[in-house]
């Protein structure tokens, strides 16, 4: 197929320009002030929208196999491809966890078949994803896996999370890290902060997620692996990862939207509001965007988690762990950060599109000549409100729910094929 944007402000690196982009054999084939419709299969008069890498996200759930009733492999990346994104990377608390070829296997055949977009995985680093005991053989999954990552688990011990990070040097592969310390949670389940503490709450403190990126920092400059860090929420995990970067540590983090639009003033009783780690504290809020904006953060990520509507139905105490985020991403983001001043549109696309690509050794993330075509058109001006009956996700629960945003994706390409329009 070959397909014609014209008009349209492309993302250029440092900015924008008007130009057409020709897109053929899924490849940027042409681009210019004055590119030809004759013999285009498709033409999109982009009429000054925004034409950017596609989004990437590296950490969500898909929950597919083992956890269908949830989400598929199917309407997550359709939900990804509606918000523009043209590659996930979804974690490995699946069933059977892939801690091995053949349980991988399991997981990329449903991949191959029903993805609408790309899709790399990543394997557990413990065999059961379960913080300990026995290490995965990183040398057999290392080729089929975006990294390496217990994500809904912190690695427990400092024996383990070393012995893992120099098998992962030795590969050059990532170790995405969940960082929670089993014994600081004390059966906890939002921030330990005001609201937990007037609405008799258990709450989960800071610590134990920041003493063991403490942990894991040293262990990285000691070792040499790329240490990426999920979903940070303190601001002590902030000045750990800021002072580290500084020391020269191969260290990279990223957080999430909710995280930097929401704290737990925000908090209603309601499991919508319920994800982990917890939303903080404003001071914590307040850190993260400072992190943000002197580049301490590198990546903005979703942690899109799925669960069934009984599954969130039971309050703040009892509802399952996790909110769903691709489809409000962008809008939230470019409504709360980007409308208000705080960090340019430039500097959003490289969190959301370019930076994730370079640290996880993603093709594309330029539009040039020769690049992959997987593009989002979006359009700034459209303002909507957030509603999860609208979602083509099978998870409903989001924070954002009934908030008015701006921006919105209309034209996903994915490998020179339209994977979602509505323009």
């Amino acid at each position: 197929m070959t397909i014609l944007v014209k008009d349209a402000l492309v993302y250029m690196g440092d900015g924008f320009v008007k130009n057409d982009v020709l897109i053929k054999n899924s490849l940027i084939d042409a681009i210019g002030t004055s590119i030809s419709a004759n013999g285009v299969d498709r033409v999109f008069n982009a009429q000054d929208k925004f034409l950017i890498p596609g989004f990437v996200d590296v950490h969500v759930h898909l929950r597919e196999p083992g956890f269908s009733y949830k989400e598929t492999i199917k309407s997550g990346t359709s939900a990804a491809a509606r918000a523009g994104y043209t590659a996930v990377c979804p974690m490995p608390n699946i069933n059977p966890v892939p801690d091995c070829v053949e349980n991988l296997k399991a997981e990329t055949d449903i991949i191959d078949k029903d993805a609408v977009i790309n899709v790399y995985p990543f394997a557990s680093i413990t065999k059961g994803r379960k913080g300990g005991g026995e290490l995965v053989d990183f040398t057999s999954l290392a080729d089929k896996v975006v990294g390496f990552s217990d994500d809904g688990t912190g690695v427990q011990t400092a024996d383990c999370m070393k012995e893992a990070m120099l098998r992962c040097a030795k590969l050059n592969k990532i170790i995405s890290a969940h960082c929670e310390v089993n014994d600081l949670l004390r059966g906890g389940y939002i921030h330990d902060g005001e609201y937990c503490k007037k609405h008799n709450h258990k709450g989960i403190c800071s610590a134990s997620e920041y003493e063991q990126i403490a942990r894991d920092c040293e262990l990285a400059k000691e070792t040499g692996c790329h240490y990426h860090v999920c979903h940070i929420s303190t601001k002590e995990s902030v000045d750990i990862i800021r002072k580290a970067k500084a020391n020269g540590v191969k260290v990279t983090c990223e957080t999430g939207p909710h995280y930097l639009t929401m704290c737990d003033d925000d908090l209603q009783e309601n499991g919508r509001f319920k994800m982990n780690p917890p939303l903080r504290s404003a001071e914590d809020k307040a850190a993260l965007i400072e992190g943000l904006c002197d580049g301490t953060i590198d990546v903005i990520a979703t942690d899109h988690a799925p669960h069934s509507a009984e599954e969130k139905s039971k309050g703040l105490e009892k509802s399952a762990m996790g909110v769903v985020g691709l489809e409000t991403a962008f809008a939230v983001l470019y409504t709360r950060l980007v409308k208000n001043g705080v960090i340019t549109l430039e500097k959003l696309i490289d969190l959301m599109s370019v930076k994730p690509r370079k640290i996880f050794s993603l093709p594309g993330g330029e539009i040039k000549v020769g690049q992959p075509a997987d593009l989002a058109l979006l359009d700034l001006d459209k303002k909507w409100t957030v509603n999860p009956e609208n979602f083509v996700t099978m998870g409903r629960a989001t924070p954002f729910e009934n908030w008015q945003v701006q921006g919105e994706n209309i034209l996903t390409v994915c490998k020179g094929e339209i994977v979602y329009e509505a323009i």
